[in-house]
């Protein structure tokens, strides 16, 4: 294993993904593939082994300057949200292709989501971050009034 590079490892783990990863009529796949310079996204209906949208940074009429940054990803998110919703798709099946979720391909999904495509998602997210804490002025001021309350106690019991 010491002997295989970078793109035979991501292959590796791609292909364990596709293993349960499944697009289907009612919910394609969105398959996001990055090179060094650009980032492409596609919606895949694996049923009928047909594309029904993409976006990439090579198009033209998105006019990007580069392809190989965060702003670009959520420019193609956004792209292909629009694409998916202008086909009748609301909810997909996100592939990241043997990347790590984060960076670009992380930035791309959010950006999708954000504009429409699997709202349900975004409201599961929402409901499972922790409240916010408390402020720490508020935490420490707590045991103060019980140590204060404990001595009144004790006095009083005296």
């Amino acid at each position: 294993m010491a002997n295989r590079n970078r793109a035979e490892v991501r292959t590796a783990v791609h292909g364990r993904i596709r293993r349960k990863v499944r697009g289907t009529t009612g919910r394609p796949r969105l398959a996001v593939y990055r090179s060094l310079n650009h980032i492409y996204a596609q919606l895949i209906d694996d049923e009928k082994a047909q594309t029904i949208a993409s976006a990439s940074t090579t198009e033209k009429g998105l006019k990007l300057k580069t392809g190989g940054n965060i702003d670009a990803a959520k420019k193609i998110g956004q792209a292909i949200a629009e694409r998916a919703l202008a086909a009748g798709v609301s909810n997909v099946v996100f592939d990241r292709g043997g990347y790590l979720y984060h960076g670009r391909v992380k930035a791309l999904t959010d950006a999708a989501r954000a504009a429409g495509l699997n709202k349900d998602e975004v409201v599961e997210a929402e409901a499972a971050e922790p409240a916010a804490p408390a402020p720490a002025e508020e935490v420490a001021a707590k045991p103060k009034k019980a140590k204060k309350e404990k001595k009144e106690a004790a006095a009083k019991e005296e």
